[in-house]
């Protein structure tokens, strides 16, 4: 199994994903010309991050293995890159970036499951050079991810990357012919992408966990704040020059909790800053618990995770 695997199907998901504190569980139907339905959030809580028994649970309560399961990596459970695309044809390609990862991962490259993601070229650019997004894990982890759903007798058919379930949260929020910055918080750090046209086109991580956005004390939560400020102000910046045709609408913050965080980034960065919620994005009318910020920041990247439909990837 490669990383964020295709389907044969789009529909039938349930997505499973583990937090420090238990295992999420989503299901979301699209529905065209309107908001995805939730049709499923649930949380086991569990001491063990990877609990054989919260899976057991899982596929007792929900009939899990009904369905097609996928799952999420947490942050550092793999490394994400970005290398210059190389010049062979399709069938070659992961071949060829696994050749160019070799000095740059911080394991053998041999030990590596490797995929890759397209960040699309300016179109109306002369000669443009061609960068992706390269993926690695360890084998080991992948292995062992397949045997903790293999053990619960689960499906799993796809291991996704947060990055990518924050792209399917972004896309359905642009605004046509406009980039879209969006910034999330878990128990990993800060998540920051842009998205264009539906597609990913830069994902920086931020060393602040949603953790640390709970601290009550003014003046660290706003050295917190400062630092949050200036990574986002060097990566936008970043962007703007490396991608200058890409014109970037707003940044919208995702649930998070932290007390004016919004506010502070609204009076710091030069582009307009929106607190967004699940109800954006989502119609919520079968899971009201999920009007919570503190359950909507849990299930944030479950459920865009859960919005995953079939895939045109190399």
């Amino acid at each position: 199994m490669g990383l964020f695997n295709r389907a044969k199907k789009s529909d039938g998901w349930l997505t499973v994903t583990f937090l420090r504190d238990g295992v999420c569980a989503g299901r979301v139907r699209r529905v065209r010309d309107a908001k995805a339905v939730v049709e499923l959030s649930a949380f086991y809580p569990s001491e063990t991050s990877y609990s054989p028994e919260a899976l057991e649970r899982i596929n007792k309560d929900l009939r899990a293995a009904n369905y097609r399961c996928s799952t999420l990596l947490s942050g550092g459970e793999y490394q994400m890159l970005t290398v210059d695309a190389p010049n062979v044809p399709q069938d070659e390609l992961k071949t060829a970036v696994r050749w160019r990862l070799k000095d740059m991962l911080d394991f053998h490259v041999d030990d590596a499951t490797i995929d890759v993601l397209d960040i699309p070229i300016d179109a109306g650019a002369v000669s443009r050079s061609h960068s992706m997004f390269a993926i690695a894990a360890r084998n080991a982890l992948i292995q062992s991810r397949q045997a903790l759903f293999g053990e619960a007798k689960l499906q799993l058919q796809v291991i996704d990357i947060p990055e990518m379930a924050q792209r399917n949260i972004s896309t359905l929020l642009e605004t046509e012919g406009r980039g879209l910055a969006m910034l999330s918080f878990d128990a990993d750090g800060g998540l920051l992408t842009i998205t264009y046209k539906g597609e990913l086109y830069l994902s920086r991580r931020i060393d602040v966990t949603t953790a640390q956005l709970a601290e009550r004390d003014p003046d660290r939560l706003q050295n917190l704040y400062d630092k949050i400020t200036l990574e986002l102000q060097r990566s936008l910046d970043h962007f703007d020059r490396q991608f200058n045709y890409v014109n970037v609408l707003k940044l919208l913050l995702a649930p998070s909790g932290a007390q004016g965080l919004h506010e502070y980034l609204a009076a710091n960065l030069y582009m307009p800053v929106e607190a967004m919620t699940l109800d954006d994005v989502f119609d919520l009318s079968n899971a009201p618990d999920l009007q919570d910020v503190a359950q909507q920041q849990r299930f944030f990247l479950t459920l865009g995770a859960a919005l995953r439909h079939e895939e045109v990837l190399l």
